[in-house]
């Protein structure tokens, strides 16, 4: 059975709201990415018991830790960023979420990023080395302008580094928005499938600027997508990510309205397909 998730930050800036309202619309996982303003790599260790608690109380867990790990450029220093990436490990461990949404790395200013790969690969590498003795994963989500903003380049990762400890969380819409496509789930999906265990439920209109679609009414394919989860019995979440307000580099917002029609949505579409949903 799929299970629902979201980046409740979109529905609210205030943590013990963010929780209540998943609670209230039943649905059992969580994203966090910003907690009271703050991105949840940058919490105090009483900042982080605190909001651990909100989300057992409501009786959430954690789908995945909504780390910026990789969206930095690659002529900044990798150190102090694999620092922040160790740091992403500790939280997963403190969540008990068994992933890590992560990113492939900017190019440095005018350049192009598919000259980068070699680099890209050291990196993924040296994470994969922090990873050996934790259960943890990182799943790599496809975004434009990064190395993996392709599916191409999304399975060189995977298959280059050749680790468990990277996978793909997969992402329609920013095939729509970053790479311009409208048929994401007939070239993109067969490619990443077989190394995909995360879904991020996010729908886009072609030549949208920064408004993401109800899901369903876009040109992500939603429905396509889930037809292929259903026809492989996922059993795991899909994290609610709509944007239907303002979406940007490192988030969004949806507020809560549209976020219940976005979950009423995905319902909807789920029950049509057959993909078990809770």
């Amino acid at each position: 059975m799929a299970k629902l998730s979201a980046f409740a930050d979109e529905v609210t800036e205030d943590f013990l709201e963010q929780v209540k309202y998943l609670a209230a619309e039943q649905v059992g996982y969580i994203e966090p990415r910003f907690i009271n303003k703050k991105n949840i790599m940058d919490l105090t260790k009483a900042e982080l018991d605190e909001a651990r608690t909100m989300i057992r109380d409501h009786g959430l867990k954690v789908s995945a830790i909504g780390s910026p790990i990789g969206k930095v450029k690659l002529d900044e220093p990798f150190e102090p960023h694999l620092d922040k990436f160790k740091h992403a490990v500790d939280l997963a461990l403190f969540f008990e979420t068994p992933y890590i949404r992560m990113f492939s790395y900017y190019a440095p200013e005018g350049k192009n990023i598919n000259d980068y790969r070699e680099q890209v690969m050291e990196r993924m590498a040296a994470k994969v080395e922090v990873l050996a003795d934790a259960e943890v994963t990182m799943v790599h989500e496809n975004e434009a302008h990064i190395y993996g903003h392709t599916a191409e380049n999304c399975v060189d990762l995977c298959e280059t580094i050749n680790s468990p400890k990277l996978r793909l969380a997969y992402d329609p819409a920013n095939f729509v928005w970053g790479e311009k496509m409208t048929n994401n789930v007939e070239v993109c999906w067969p490619v990443m499938k077989p190394y995909v265990v995360h879904i991020h439920i996010k729908d886009w209109k072609l030549g949208a600027a920064d408004v993401g679609s109800i899901p369903g009414e876009g040109d992500g394919q939603i429905k396509e997508l889930l037809a292929e989860l259903a026809a492989m019995n996922y059993e795991g979440c899909m994290t609610m990510e709509p944007h239907l307000q303002l979406g940007g580099q490192f988030g969004g917002s949806t507020g809560p309205e549209l976020f219940s029609k976005a979950i009423a949505a995905v319902r909807e579409i789920a029950t049509e397909v057959g993909l078990d949903c809770d």
